[in-house]
């Protein structure tokens, strides 16, 4: 069996084929992947010498963490980029999960090193996020310009061939161009069409798409010409549990008018990642809202944009664990509510990284704050990827 998907060129709409569920669920269509190698940072490590945070939060202990916190928590990794020497910058997301409590989350990118020997994962350093020249034309929360978790919600982040970086939103939705050190270049751009409840454009109108449901994934095409932000919520108007993909041409700062549909095994799952194999093969993470025992599908699937094609590359509850690595027993499971990070390492090697959602988070173990986990996955087959994925 074989289902239509839409694509959207211009003003013509394209039907595609893609698997059902049905053919495209089965783990042996592939072969099992194989955990090769874990390492953990602890859920309570903070910005050296930063501001408190979480004051939002009450004073009620959660998952036996009481805020407020000493510092700004090196949590939420929303996005991944490889730097090729074996360390990564990863994305904070918003703080602490809405807009009404993250006003004292600075938003941050780290720099980290996991080291699998050990099992261990360093903080490097890293830098904030900021508007100081006034990019942003509406009010923002701090005087200093400093970015916080009450005026993005970022989720999803690339780096382009000059050292900046391209990082997606889900308030807006908006896509914001930052410098090396994380100073904002451009003002936001917005998506033509597309407004979440926190837009600030909405002027009284209603949203076409729900809260914190923009910009969740994002690749960067293999010649580094283009961007494919994923949104993570159906459009209004748009079949259930059908997602946009759109095409943004770095060199004219615009939307194309190219637009594809992922379609979710269920209306229910949600998104967490997107990054490109090579020029019309890409993978994305799908995943449910469920967290520890209660987790049922957390995938890493393949789609082609051309014939629209999806197939299941690893089951991340259902790994291959022969080493025991982590402590864990033969079969690995990434019990996590929110996995929202990928990135290829070789041909038959991805990276995978958990947000944690600190304090809220208790997939590992019930009613003890999740870890940021970074794991790598051998797949049973290789990708075939374009070799500038890996640079």
């Amino acid at each position: 069996m074989r289902r239509r998907m839409a694509i959207t060129i211009g003003a013509a709409v394209l039907t595609l084929t893609t698997a059902t569920p049905a053919a495209a669920d089965h783990p042996g269509d592939r072969g099992r992947a194989v955990l090769t190698g874990f390492a953990s940072l602890p859920a309570r490590t903070f910005v050296p010498g930063s501001e408190p945070s979480g004051a939002q939060l009450g004073t009620v202990p959660v998952n036996g963490v009481t805020p407020p916190f000493p510092g700004q928590p090196v949590q939420g990794f929303s996005g991944v980029v490889r730097r090729g020497d074996g360390t990564f910058e990863v994305l904070s997301d918003n703080g602490y999960g809405a807009r009404a409590n993250s006003a004292d989350f600075l938003l941050r990118v780290h720099r980290i090193r996991p080291d699998f020997r050990r099992g261990t994962v360093g903080v490097l350093g890293g830098f904030d996020l900021s508007d100081p020249e006034g990019r942003v034309t509406w009010p923002l929360t701090r005087p200093d310009r400093k970015l916080t978790g009450a005026d993005f919600d970022v989720e999803s982040i690339v780096r382009s061939g000059d050292g900046t970086y391209w990082i997606g939103d889900e308030f807006g939705p908006f896509l914001l161009h930052f410098s090396a050190r994380g100073r904002l270049l451009d003002a936001p751009v917005p998506l033509p069409g597309v407004r979440a409840p926190e837009n600030p454009s909405l002027n009284g109108e209603q949203p076409n798409l729900a809260s914190s449901k923009g910009f969740e994934g994002m690749a960067r095409s293999v010649d580094g010409r283009t961007l494919y932000p994923l949104l993570e919520g159906t459009v209004a108007g748009d079949p259930a549990g059908t997602l946009r993909i759109n095409e943004f041409d770095l060199r004219s700062r615009s939307y194309t008018g190219r637009r594809w549909t992922y379609r979710l095994e269920s209306p229910d799952n949600a998104i967490g990642d997107m990054i490109a194999v090579d020029r019309n093969r890409f993978l994305v993470i799908e995943r449910d809202n469920l967290q520890g025992d209660a987790a049922a599908f957390k995938r890493i699937y393949q789609i082609d944009l051309r014939d629209g094609r999806k197939t299941l590359v690893a089951d991340l509850l259902d790994l291959a664990n022969p080493r025991g690595l982590g402590g864990f027993g033969e079969t690995f499971r990434f019990p996590f509510q929110t996995i929202e990070d990928v990135v290829i390492l070789d041909d038959r090697t991805l990276g995978v990284l958990n947000d944690n959602n600190f304090p809220f988070s208790a997939g590992r173990t019930p009613g003890k704050p999740d870890n940021d986990e970074f794991i790598t996955v051998r797949l049973p087959r290789p990708l075939g990827a374009d070799p500038r994925v890996q640079r």
